[in-house]
């Protein structure tokens, strides 16, 4: 199964001719895609309400990934974040059967640590058993020691573009019953095309791997890209 999709879900101009015409940007979205990355709760908290309401407008097979906040990943970098993890995973359950990977965005210096690791996933796993996904950008975290420690807690390596280390740009750890790949532009961030060559090549990527459930997220939206990018990508493995 492949969900593809965007980061956000906002409708470019250059793209608008290919969703209905009425709703909400959300509405609109989920007609053409059917999952979303929910960056926004990296900055700031959601309701349990609002998240039910995001699930209500969308259809029942539709599916949201959310980032965790940065007060877990960035500010506290796991430690003692018993508190902030509760609260988010207790706003997320809004989303009910709609919810998909819950995503770990580390930041570029923090550098892998096993036992600041195996404690906070040890700690959300006794909270969430459903998907994680892990997004390491030092490459500390690409070693055996690394991936063994994901591997253990269920929890599987984002394949990032651009890369932040030789295999960077492949899925890691655990990645039999998910593989997610954030593509984010290249050569500049947030905002290159992706060539239909390239795209081509992603898609002949993903088919290869054998994973039950196959994740893309275009993260270059700052000219719309990702949404030109993941509908073409999105036709290329129907």
């Amino acid at each position: 199964m492949n969900f593809i999709g965007t980061a956000g879900w906002n409708v470019p101009r250059i793209a608008a001719e290919q969703f209905p015409a009425t709703g909400t940007h959300l509405q609109r979205y989920a007609q053409v895609f059917n999952c979303v990355e929910i960056n926004s709760s990296f900055y700031r908290s959601h309701s349990y309400s609002t998240y039910r309401r995001w699930a209500d407008s969308s259809p029942s097979t539709f599916r949201f990934a959310v980032k965790l906040p940065r007060a877990i990943t960035h500010e506290a970098q796991l430690r003692r974040a018993l508190a902030p993890t509760q609260q988010f995973l207790g706003e997320v359950k809004g989303l009910g059967k709609q919810l998909g990977p819950l995503l770990i965005q580390l930041p570029p210096t923090m550098e892998f640590d096993a036992r600041v690791a195996s404690r906070f996933f040890v700690m959300i796993r006794e909270l969430y058993r459903g998907a994680l996904v892990c997004e390491p950008r030092h490459r500390s975290w690409f070693e055996s020691k690394a991936e063994s420690v994901l591997k253990k807690h269920h929890i599987g390596r984002v394949a990032a573009d651009p890369p932040m280390a030789a295999t960077g740009d492949e899925p890691g750890a655990d990645t039999q019953q998910l593989t997610y790949y954030r593509l984010h532009g290249l050569p500049r961030t947030y905002w290159s095309n992706y060539p239909a060559e390239d795209l081509a090549r992603w898609a002949k990527t993903i088919q290869e791997h054998c994973s039950k459930m196959n994740w893309v997220i275009f993260d270059n939206t700052a000219a719309g890209c990702a949404t030109v990018n993941a509908l073409l990508l999105r036709d290329l493995l129907k």
